[in-house]
């Protein structure tokens, strides 16, 4: 079993920053994980958001928040991170943690090509003009 608990959300306003984080517990070793983030909007279907390799090392970003979010982990703590910038108003949504086993996969097939196995409850982000 995978537990994935999400905290950090909250009201921000227009061109704010805040930091959202995703602890990781359960018998799997995190460190072998692609993880990443994904949102959801009301009315409006869940999008991924970014993506981080299980080093660290490579990392992806829907274009939306592309040079505005970065995520990043750290393994000695089970912890994901998702710093976002400038934020928008168009960014207000619930964030969702999700992993996955990488294996020889690319963060990118982990977490778009194909729907990772685990998740969080979400977290929620909303953010005033």
């Amino acid at each position: 079993q995978v537990q994935l608990v999400e905290s950090g959300g909250g009201l921000v306003q227009a061109g704010g920053s805040l930091r959202i984080s995703c602890a990781a517990s359960g018998r799997a070793d995190f460190s072998t994980y692609a993880m990443g983030w994904f949102r959801q909007a009301p009315g409006k279907k869940r999008e991924f958001v970014a993506g981080i390799g299980w080093s660290g090392r490579t990392t992806h970003y829907a274009n939306s928040v592309k040079g505005r979010f970065t995520v990043s982990r750290d393994n000695t703590k089970n912890t994901l991170y998702l710093e976002m910038n400038t934020l928008k108003v168009e960014d207000t949504a619930v964030y969702y943690c999700a992993a996955d086993r990488q294996g020889t996969l690319s963060t990118y097939e982990v977490m778009v090509v194909n729907t990772p196995r685990n998740w969080g409850q979400g977290t929620q982000v909303t953010v005033s003009s």
